[in-house]
């Protein structure tokens, strides 16, 4: 039998379905979507092996719906149409129960491709299932994001894992004709990553190339024998988050050197060039911030470079900002700001604006008062009038506080200088 393990127990029913319970549990929004037999247009976003193509053959049958499906990786323009025109000869014109096309990694669909399905989504000639492993707010157009649901899904548990490898011992055909004893499972969650398909297969590995009438799994076991099949880095597994961590972490510690060995891993592993960049760009505001605000203009500058050249030059323009952003002076201080001012508001809600500082574009707001005591600040010297900008309730509140470098001691020396009475800078 050449058919994998991951495809021979992939789940029929959601019954059968291990994991994603906030979504396929009695109380889980797709659940009730397929009783009610109202399903919406989705993306499933999670990490590769998580079930994404197997919920979307489930909703399908479940809804007793005709199913149709693309690949990303090989289709264009021209196919969306093809199976569009087919679904819409099945009957998705005169009936609630209107075809599912399931398209597999849809973020590496370009715009056009993105583009062409706007018009079957919003007329409903058909349901949209896209299954992605990144980002839908930077991968999918946003026409056809607002037409979307998003649903998220999680890695496998390790217990969630341990569920599917019982299950192939006991229900897999050729696997539970052997007597196997699984005493350690630590290895092989490891090497899975999460990834409940590469946990079936790596198995699979373990159990064929065992010819004893008894096989037992241990940890030792399974890393003498797949430590020369496992891949150095797994652009889509758990080196994914582990080195991608240990870059961002070493460039925050200003360390270049480390920076610079991390992303020639990602580079090697081939790695998204968007991915790297992109993350450099969160870090340029979030650990470097007002320290140097060149930071941010060189990191957005970068991530629209590397864009638009792709490999092998962009790891040129990659090395350059990450080393920059290592030697950069480190500051927190605006990402702290914005965390502490969202968190009083839920804590204070939706706190009326002073009526000095509202607008008044009409007759009526005028003779209400809206602005009457504003303070224009350019006609007093320094361009500076000492007002009230914080709603009653929560004024004197300090939310940005300056970090201790160069230019963060403009800022606190600057705000001193102003408002040292009210919040003691």
């Amino acid at each position: 039998m050449n058919e994998p393990l991951a495809e021979r127990l992939r789940p029929q029913t959601l019954d059968d379905y291990v994991s994603q319970t906030h979504l396929v549990g009695k109380q889980g929004a797709l659940t009730q979507h397929i009783k009610q037999g109202l399903i919406p247009s989705m993306l499933l976003w999670g990490p590769p092996g998580t079930g994404k193509t197997t919920l979307a053959n489930i909703i399908a049958t479940e809804s007793g719906r005709p199913f149709y499906t693309l690949s990303a990786i090989n289709s264009g323009v021209k196919d969306v149409r093809d199976v569009i025109d087919k679904a819409k000869q099945s009957g998705g014109l005169f009936t609630t129960k209107n075809p599912i096309l399931f398209i597999d990694e849809i973020h590496r669909f370009s715009k056009s491709q993105q583009d062409s399905l706007l018009q079957a989504v919003e007329k409903g000639w058909i349901t949209l299932i896209g299954a992605t492993t990144e980002n839908p707010s930077f991968e999918v157009i946003p026409a056809l994001l607002s037409r979307c649901q998003v649903y998220i899904l999680n890695a496998f548990s390790k217990s969630d894992l341990e569920t599917l490898l019982k299950r192939a011992i006991e229900q897999d055909d050729t696997i539970s004709k052997k007597t196997i004893k699984l005493q350690e499972t630590n290895a092989l969650i490891r090497l899975s990553g999460g990834d409940a398909r590469k946990l079936l297969n790596i198995f699979e590995l373990i159990v064929n190339a065992d010819s004893s009438k008894e096989i037992i799994i241990t940890d030792e076991i399974v890393l003498k024998k797949v430590q020369n099949n496992t891949v150095r880095y797994d652009k889509t597994g758990e080196q994914h988050y582990d080195i991608i961590s240990a870059f961002i972490k070493s460039i925050r510690g200003s360390d270049p050197n480390a920076a610079i060995y991390w992303l020639a891993r990602m580079i090697e592993g081939g790695e998204d060039v968007k991915f790297i960049a992109r993350r450099l760009l969160i870090l340029a505001s979030e650990d470097i911030g007002n320290a140097n605000p060149t930071a941010l203009v060189i990191a957005n500058n970068s991530f629209q470079a590397v864009s638009t050249i792709g490999y092998p030059e962009s790891r040129i323009i990659l090395s350059q900002c990450a080393t920059y952003l290592a030697c950069s002076p480190k500051s927190n201080a605006a990402y702290m700001a914005i965390g502490k001012a969202q968190q009083l508001v839920k804590e204070t809600g939706d706190l009326s604006v002073p009526i000095d500082l509202r607008n008044a574009p009409t007759k009526l707001m005028k003779e209400l008062g809206y602005g009457d005591t504003y303070k224009y600040a350019h006609n007093y010297e320094n361009n500076f009038a000492n007002q009230e900008f914080m709603p009653d309730d929560i004024k004197g509140t300090k939310l940005y506080d300056p970090g201790n470098n160069a230019r963060e001691k403009a800022h606190r020396d600057f705000l001193k200088q102003r408002w040292n009475d009210k919040y003691e800078y």
